[in-house]
């Protein structure tokens, strides 16, 4: 027991480091990619940078929720294959220990990790997409200050227009400022300033410009001739403009949790279209999850290679068909979405054949002396790897 129980703690290290590693690889990439565009996003609007933290704040359980199975196949294909390598498979297989009892730390895994992302796209990721449209919202809208962009003239509502050539600290401090407002009564104003910055008042629909060094012009039908004046600092309120708010969530039916889900697309009432929508992502949120429990079946069927071959194609066909079976799913759900299939003969019938496919690979690994479950690929890409290093040599002499 003894002995048992230190072989599942080395394999339990041999999966932890690959699996931690990929994850946060994976969600690194995905965070620099979508990062250059909310930068472009952001800036585009004149909104402060900050916001583009909070963004992808809000992503980053989308991220992990494609990043953890990724991550699980390959942990494990890596150990195991890691072990096959150098030998170690063969010795624990020599002593008794089988595949169905190594399997036992890669399940400890993959349970624990299914559970986990049940939580994030069932319950966290529906409220971090609805609060990552509506940063959206927001800056399109100029509640977050987006309204005000460098170098270009700028409308604030129907009566103020507003030009700066810089700003910084996220816009909390701009300079080169023009401004001209004008009220119902007639009375307009228009002023120039080194230096200005935006303050709050105890109205909330109210907001004091703060100007600094300039110059101002006042003019009214009741004066006789325009008013000018040179100040230090001068304080210009207005109304703030008028913001549509955001709508609520559950317009998308990514934003609804698995319980809201099963209410929308099979309570009572609902239009059909609603209904088929809801049930085709609750039951693409499903099959998503419920596949990790085939992962290390997988894992293990693609993590050993031919004897006396260190080939590394199991680690590429694995991705691919993670990534295709993924695909494929989307696919189902944009088809069920539409009614163009059912939501379960959709979604499931994939999940079944992937199933099958997974255990015809493991029965081979496992219980053939020998077997190779992708060794027709292996053999097609060792006579390809052949043909290539007699063509290079050729190719140089020539």
């Amino acid at each position: 027991m003894r002995r048992l129980s230190l072989i599942d703690r080395y394999l339990a290290r041999s999966i932890a480091v690959p699996l931690l590693g990929t994850l946060i690889l994976a969600a690194m990439l995905l965070v620099l990619d979508k990062m250059l565009r909310l930068f472009d996003f952001v800036v585009m609007a004149g909104g402060p940078v900050s916001v583009v933290w909070r963004m992808l704040a809000n992503l980053l359980p989308e991220y992990l929720a494609l990043g953890i199975p990724i991550g699980l196949l390959l942990g494990i294909l890596l150990a195991f294959r890691k072990l096959a390598l150098s030998s170690e498979l063969d010795s624990m297989r020599g002593v008794g220990l089988g595949y169905t009892r190594l399997l036992r730390v890669p399940y400890i895994f993959a349970v624990v990790l299914m559970l986990l992302n049940i939580a994030i796209v069932g319950y966290i990721e529906p409220y971090s997409r609805y609060r990552y449209e509506g940063l959206r919202f927001d800056l399109r809208s100029g509640a977050l200050g987006a309204s005000v962009k460098v170098g270009e003239f700028n409308r604030l509502g129907k009566r103020i227009t507003l030009r700066v050539d810089r700003s910084e600290n996220d816009g909390t401090q701009l300079h080169g400022i023009f401004v001209a407002l004008d009220d119902k009564s007639g009375t307009s104003v228009t002023a120039t300033a080194e230096h200005g910055r935006f303050l709050s008042t105890d109205d909330p629909d109210t907001i004091l410009f703060r100007l600094e060094k300039g110059r101002l012009v006042q003019d009214s039908p009741k004066f006789a001739t325009p008013r000018t004046l040179a100040f230090d600092s001068y304080d210009l309120p207005f109304d703030l403009p008028s913001v549509d708010t955001f709508r609520g969530r559950g317009k998308e039916h990514e934003e609804l949790t698995l319980h809201e889900l099963v209410q929308v697309g099979y309570g009572d009432g609902g239009e059909p279209r609603q209904r088929r929508q809801a049930q085709a992502n609750l039951h693409f949120r499903l099959v998503e999850v419920v596949m990790m429990l085939m992962l290390p079946l997988l894992a293990i069927a693609l993590a050993v290679p031919p004897k006396r071959s260190s080939s590394s194609l199991g680690i590429f066909v694995g991705i691919v068909m993670v990534v295709a079976y993924h695909k494929i799913n989307q696919w189902g759900q944009q088809a069920a979405g539409r009614g163009d299939l059912d939501p379960v003969v959709a979604m499931w019938v994939p999940f079944a054949i992937f199933v099958a496919l997974i255990f015809w690979m493991y029965h081979v690994i496992a219980h053939r002396p020998g077997g190779q479950p992708i060794a027709a690929l292996e053999r097609a890409f060792a006579q390809v790897g052949r043909s290539l290093r007699r063509l290079l040599p050729a190719a140089s002499r020539a």
